[in-house]
């Protein structure tokens, strides 16, 4: 009897792959709703429709009630600011990247002048437009 060659087998096994993949699908999902980054105040309620999505991830400035800033930026999320320092990097940000949108997430209690002087503030710093987040109704 003459032996025969065993021919090679040719197919990729996908199998391993998939797991991979669903574990990724899986941690993603888990960690999506914690990649809002930034400082907890109570929204305002009001009927407004969304703003349409840009390509640059936007720059949230956090006001809250008692007037203290924060500004969405780096590790340093919950480290309070002066208004200087907020329209300081801001500027920077604008000099770099000048699309970039600014929201303003304003606690509901907070006074309307500091909200009004923390927007003239951001434009002064180069902002060609600052949004207002609002919770829906």
């Amino acid at each position: 009897m003459a032996k025969r060659k065993r021919k090679s087998m040719a197919e990729i096994n996908v199998v391993p792959y998939i797991d991979v993949m669903l574990v990724l699908l899986i941690i993603f999902m888990v960690t999506a709703p914690m990649l809002t980054q930034g400082v907890k105040v109570d929204l305002p309620d009001a009927p407004a429709e969304p703003v349409s999505k840009v390509d640059d991830e936007p720059l949230i400035v956090s006001i809250k009630d008692d007037g203290t800033l924060y500004l969405n930026l780096g590790k340093d999320t919950h480290k309070v600011l002066t208004i200087e320092q907020v329209s300081e990097q801001v500027s920077k940000i604008m000099r770099s990247k000048p699309k970039t949108p600014i929201l303003v997430w304003g606690d509901t209690n907070v006074s309307y002048g500091k909200v009004v002087t923390l927007m003239a503030q951001l434009q002064a710093a180069g902002a060609p437009s600052v949004g207002l987040v609002t919770e829906e109704k």
